[in-house]
């Protein structure tokens, strides 16, 4: 299915490009979010002609991108879970909780899809951790779990 960008997308292409998705990625996230468009005759006249405003908005993210960067790059961040013997987790840090520490402790305001795990996190040590902030611009941080001396009831 083909659609017509109207943001820059990392690994797909910037605003205005006319792509090739699978249909569930195109009708489930692209088109849902409102990321793309058909790529239909007349959509394509629509996103030419509001390319200019579609650019500007694109810049405003990046902006903003940009000072989460600086707040967010090379940080380090802990997190205190229960542990067995051999300093393995009960289950294993999942995106959201590493979004609710860093809103925690920064005041960033991201969403868990942003948080790129390069290996599932199910022990103690510390991990190293992407942030994808806007489609050009991410983030490195490291999560240090560490074990958690209360035992929860």
């Amino acid at each position: 299915m083909q659609v017509i960008l109207l943001e820059n997308i990392k690994n797909l292409g910037k605003i205005g490009d006319i792509v090739k998705v699978k249909r569930g990625y195109a009708r489930n996230y692209l088109i849902k979010f409102e990321k793309a468009l058909n790529a239909s005759k007349e959509n394509i006249k629509i996103v030419n002609n509001k390319k200019e405003q579609l650019n500007k908005k694109d810049l405003a993210l990046k902006k903003a991108a940009t000072k989460y960067f600086e707040i967010l790059n090379n940080k380090n961040y802990k997190i205190q879970k229960l542990v067995t013997e051999n300093n393995d987790l009960y289950g294993s840090v999942k995106p959201a909780e590493i979004v609710t520490i860093i809103k925690k402790k920064d005041n960033v305001d991201i969403k868990p899809s942003q948080i790129d795990l390069e290996k599932e996190i199910k022990s103690t040590g510390i991990f190293k951790t992407t942030v994808n902030l806007h489609s050009e611009i991410q983030a490195n941080i490291l999560i240090e779990v560490e074990k958690s001396e209360e035992k929860k009831s």
